[in-house]
């Protein structure tokens, strides 16, 4: 499921993120393949998507766990997720190829229900524009 993120601010589209790998009967989702344009990164729109994302998963579709994946050398990446509240789960080692041929480990995040209900959502709230 795909979305497009729309900058209000400049009237413009940024770019696009993604609910993946959706498991409905687990009540488990992804979210990734976000891409922002050079423009939009440092703006904050990341974080007002994931929000709009994380709420529309746990109270509206009642997801009980959403998870994240990035490359473990990704450090921006990694550090964006666990500011919106992300815990980190584990590594999967050599899992996947790059661009260039050579694997990568990736990083594993996630949000359970439980941590958005009593203190996510409100922090992340609060750090929206």
């Amino acid at each position: 499921m795909c979305f497009c993120c729309f900058y209000k601010k400049s009237n413009s589209f940024a770019g696009s993120t993604r609910f993946y790998n959706i498991l409905s009967n687990q009540k488990t989702l992804e979210i990734g393949y976000t891409w922002y344009g050079k423009n939009f990164q440092g703006t904050g729109l990341n974080k007002n998507c994931k929000y709009l994302l994380l709420e529309f998963a746990f109270e509206k579709l009642l997801i009980e766990r959403v998870g994240f994946i990035a490359d473990f050398e990704n450090k921006k990446s990694i550090a964006a997720m666990k500011s919106i509240g992300c815990k980190e789960e584990g590594i999967l080692r050599s899992n996947i190829f790059k661009k260039d041929g050579t694997r990568r480990d990736s990083i594993v995040l996630s949000i359970l229900k439980n941590e958005w209900s009593e203190d996510v959502k409100q922090k992340l709230n609060i750090r929206i524009i």
